[in-house]
């Protein structure tokens, strides 16, 4: 195996057809969580799963795109976490790459190193846009909490993000994972020809 075959992008016709099917997967989760009011996004279903079977950069394909159609048909703002969104589908590609996906344990430990890469990407945009905060209730309480405390604003936005990013993060990376597990075996053979994933 090649030393960058991870990075090989195989346009194949799967993996076009993957891209789109999995901003719809981002689009269902979102709006899942939406009308159930959970304190998670569960936006990064599509994404993570692309990247788990295609690898970093279909997954980070996935994510921009997904952002983008999504800011300009519902949410402008969404547009600017398309950075976000491919960071994500990069981590995911290359820690499944590198044998991450071996069992729950490693995934969970997956979800906390995503959780916090979003945090730290996502924050300096909140502050740019928000004013620090995310825009969803939980972690907002969270920043007003650390704010009052006199904490600096980059460390009450940060904070703001770890409590929404790592749980959805955690979660999401963990519904990827059962539903990668669900499909055939070997499956992701379609996506990557000949690749295997390491095993750790």
């Amino acid at each position: 195996m090649g030393k960058n075959s991870m990075w090989t992008i195989k346009l194949s016709t799967a993996a076009i057809a993957l891209i789109p099917a999995a901003i719809g997967i981002n689009y269902l989760g979102k709006l899942f969580a939406g009308l159930l009011k959970l304190p998670l996004w569960l936006d990064s279903i599509g994404t993570i799963l692309a990247s788990m079977l295609a690898g970093p950069i279909i997954g980070a394909l996935s994510g921009i795109i997904n952002n983008i159609i999504f800011g300009i048909t519902v949410d402008p703002i969404s547009t600017v976490y398309a950075v976000t969104s491919g960071a994500i589908g990069l981590v995911v590609g290359i820690m499944a790459y590198k044998g991450w996906l071996k069992n729950l344990k490693s995934v969970t430990m997956m979800g906390l190193v995503v959780g916090l890469v979003a945090a730290v990407v996502s924050t300096p945009l909140n502050i740019i846009f928000w004013g620090g905060q995310t825009g969803n209730v939980w972690g907002d309480a969270f920043y007003a909490f650390l704010v009052s405390y006199d904490l600096p604003m980059w460390l009450a936005s940060f904070g703001d993000s770890v409590v929404v990013d790592v749980p959805d993060k955690v979660a999401t990376v963990i519904i990827s994972y059962f539903i990668f597990k669900g499909l055939p075996k070997n499956f992701n053979t379609i996506f990557r020809g000949s690749e295997k994933i390491e095993e750790l």
